[in-house]
């Protein structure tokens, strides 16, 4: 599978012979250029790539797959496309590898939103592909997964996850069942949430800083 050909590139401003890499996945109705806006505020030694999502929604907006606004959890996501997307940023991946002199033991995805609940999709297939995932007001949905994603060893990924407690979008009822699913699989997680909505405060952002800052990857 071919990966995603169009993203924005935030090159380290401290170059090492291999650089750690921020991969950003925007959500829902959203584009490569969202949360690209944080890139100058991220630590220098990172390449900070954003990916565009491949279902066009018109009018530069974007999706990584469809979703059902008046369905509950279990009936909100169309699988069969985030499957597809799921393989789609595992290939883009591949592909940045050789492109950059990204480290391929230093990954951590960003995902917002429906890019949060494709981050740990993707995490939970390949835990030896990723080390770290942020993420952003989304949720768990372990349906996205690869089949048998359990029996992965999953000793080295490391989560932090937030989420607004007056979140519209997504109940922040449904993010709160995250950390403890993942710690059953003996996942690192840190969870914060805030008096927000459907957004990321500064505070949030301050606290995902410190935690790129502070957790190390294996």
């Amino acid at each position: 599978m071919a990966g995603i050909t169009h993203y924005l590139v935030r090159p380290p401003k401290l170059v090492l012979d291999k650089n750690p890499l921020l991969l950003l996945l925007h959500g829902y109705g959203s584009n490569e250029a969202d949360l690209f806006s944080f890139a100058s505020e991220l630590p220098n030694e990172y390449y900070v790539i954003s990916l565009q999502a491949p279902h066009d929604l018109q009018y530069g907006s974007y999706a990584w797959y469809a979703i059902h606004f008046d369905a509950d959890a279990s009936k909100f996501s169309d699988l069969g496309q985030a499957r597809i997307s799921r393989d789609l940023v595992i290939s883009t991946l591949d592909e940045l590898q050789k492109k950059y002199p990204i480290d391929p033991k230093a990954v951590t995805l960003i995902g917002f939103s429906q890019g949060a609940i494709l981050s740990y999709a993707v995490a939970l297939s390949q835990p030896h592909r990723v080390q770290r995932v942020a993420a952003l007001s989304g949720y768990l949905n372990t349906e996205i997964a690869v089949n048998d994603f359990e029996k992965n060893d999953f000793g080295s990924l490391q989560i932090f996850a937030s989420h607004g407690t007056v979140d519209q979008v997504i109940p922040v009822e449904w993010a709160r069942k995250a950390p403890e699913n993942l710690s059953n699989l003996g996942i690192a997680v840190e969870y914060h949430e805030y008096p927000i909505g459907h957004g990321v405060s500064p505070q949030n952002f301050y606290d995902l800083r410190q935690w790129l800052t502070l957790t190390k990857v294996e």
